[in-house]
């Protein structure tokens, strides 16, 4: 899963270097943040004209995660 969204989201910058994604996993809801963090110059091309592009990179990532049968949040931070 990580993997998918480091891909997705070194397509979309310009400093594919400073792309970083960390996750963290709640056991009580079985819930895993993924915490996307890219450069300043970068962060307008991953949120996108009004969120368009945060909101597919969400879509995809929910998409993903419901074949492996698990729960994922994405946070651009």
């Amino acid at each position: 899963m990580e993997e998918l969204l480091v891909s997705i989201v070194k397509g979309l910058v310009e400093n594919p270097n400073e792309v970083k994604v960390t996750s963290s996993t709640t056991e009580e809801e079985g819930l895993t943040v993924f915490h996307v963090n890219v450069s300043a110059e970068d962060m307008g091309r991953v949120i996108g004209k009004q969120g368009r592009i945060a909101k597919a990179i969400r879509t995809v990532m929910r998409a993903a995660a419901i074949r492996n049968d698990v729960r994922v949040k994405v946070e651009i931070d």
